[in-house]
């Protein structure tokens, strides 16, 4: 891993942000920015998670995704446990650099701990659909993967998700 600081730009002007050339990314009141992860070849949505500055940083230096989990507080290496590290092939962020996206090669196959490929694994009817698929207002997901990739309580132990409980 590379020894060399990143230095995130104070942000100054709306053009600085949104034309110019300076990485200053705005975190949130709790030091937070979203970060999007898809497949880099194609181009399916696999996770939605955060970064802190730290995360942002370690994932700049060492080309692999580094995120911040609110439910735990504290800094994650994708893949440290798991073994699915996901290497960066491009790294970009929005117009006003309050939202990073990482297009990545996962090695394992898959993201989502829960087992699946992509944390996005339910689909939400709308129009006709949900009309067709509620009951009394209630909306019933559809499954878009049915086959898990890996079995989570080999990988990760018997440990409850406290960002559901």
């Amino acid at each position: 891993m590379s020894a060399v600081t990143v230095n995130f730009q104070a942000r100054e002007s709306i053009e600085q942000v949104e034309e110019g050339s300076d990485l200053a990314p705005r975190f949130d009141d709790r030091g937070l920015i979203t970060a999007v992860t898809t497949d880099a070849e194609s181009g399916e949505l696999l996770m939605q998670g955060y970064m802190n500055a730290e995360a942002l940083s370690l994932t700049i230096r060492t080309g692999e995704a580094h995120y911040f989990s609110r439910s735990r507080q504290v800094l994650w290496h994708k893949g440290a446990t798991s073994g699915l590290v996901q290497k960066v092939r491009e790294l970009l962020v929005d117009d006003d650099q309050d939202c990073i996206w990482l297009r990545v090669d996962v090695s394992g196959g898959a993201s989502c701990h829960v087992g699946y490929r992509s944390c996005f694994y339910r689909r939400i009817p709308v129009g006709e659909a949900f009309e067709k698929e509620q009951s009394g207002g209630n909306i019933r997901l559809q499954w878009t993967e049915t086959e898990k990739v890996f079995d989570p309580e080999e990988v990760y132990g018997d440990v409850p998700n406290p960002t559901i409980l």
